[in-house]
């Protein structure tokens, strides 16, 4: 068998075409149990990080608005549509989104303060005290003012 650790493509496909054989005594099912739970992980790193780019591009549009430019509004279109698919992949993720997008928050603060040179303490110190709603931070027409 082949070891993950060496090529881990060549053992995912091993490990599936021994699950559809009905090999179970072939796997290592720990190993599968650890990968399983670490695509989720993923899934909801992916959406935390679309989630602090996003945040960061708002705070940057409402903080900087002589700035303002078309290549911010469609990056926020962009995040937006990412956050939707990530969303739409994985719907129990949305009752997350206050959690995930609060850890993403400050992340966005860090990264709103550098692309803007504007000290953190400019911004909102929490998500809550920004105004906005998950609603409209989804919401492909707002844009703060």
């Amino acid at each position: 068998m082949t070891n993950p650790e060496q090529d881990y493509y060549a053992w995912t496909q091993e490990t599936v075409e021994k699950l559809r054989q009905g090999r179970l005594a072939e796997v290592d099912l720990d190993l599968i149990a650890e990968e399983i739970e670490e695509m989720g992980r993923s899934e909801r790193h992916e959406l935390r990080n679309r989630l602090a780019v996003l945040l960061a591009h708002l705070l940057k549009w409402q903080y900087q608005p002589e700035r303002r430019s078309r290549s911010w509004q469609l990056t926020i279109e962009e995040q937006r549509a990412m956050v939707d698919e990530v969303l739409e992949d994985n719907p129990s993720l949305k009752p997350q989104l206050p959690e995930l997008g609060g850890k993403g928050y400050q992340r966005a603060i860090t990264r709103a303060a550098r692309e803007t040179y504007l000290e953190k303490r400019v911004f909102p110190p929490t998500f809550a005290d920004t105004g906005w709603s998950w609603e409209q931070v989804l919401d492909m027409d707002y844009l703060p003012e």
